[in-house]
């Protein structure tokens, strides 16, 4: 399951969380559209680990796009237990998939 990020509070509670994966993405952006189906099956795979996946569109949530600093999209930020710890920058499936990994 993704979540959807809809304000900062919501953002603060999930971060502090074993390990948070943030799709920062926008509707107009054709790179966020491609790897959508990818970070949606890595949702998946991982449903029953402490991953948890949420995505963020940056012109609905400005303020958390804002505090993550985010400048590109799509972003991939990872957070363990509060820190961010991780980003890529880019539409790269296997790279998002070795991160998760990594984790």
């Amino acid at each position: 399951m993704v979540a959807e990020l809809t304000s900062l509070s919501q953002f603060n509670d999930l971060k502090k969380k074993p390990l948070l994966v943030v799709d920062f993405h926008a509707e107009w952006c054709g790179p966020c559209k491609q790897i959508s189906p990818i970070f949606n099956a890595l949702a998946t795979k991982h449903a029953s680990s402490r991953v948890v996946f949420a995505k963020c569109d940056v012109d609905r949530v400005r303020d958390v796009a804002q505090i993550c600093g985010i400048t590109a999209m799509p972003t991939f930020q990872f957070y363990c237990n509060g820190k961010k710890v991780d980003e890529i920058k880019g539409a790269s499936g296997p790279a998002l998939t070795a991160k998760i990994a990594q984790y």
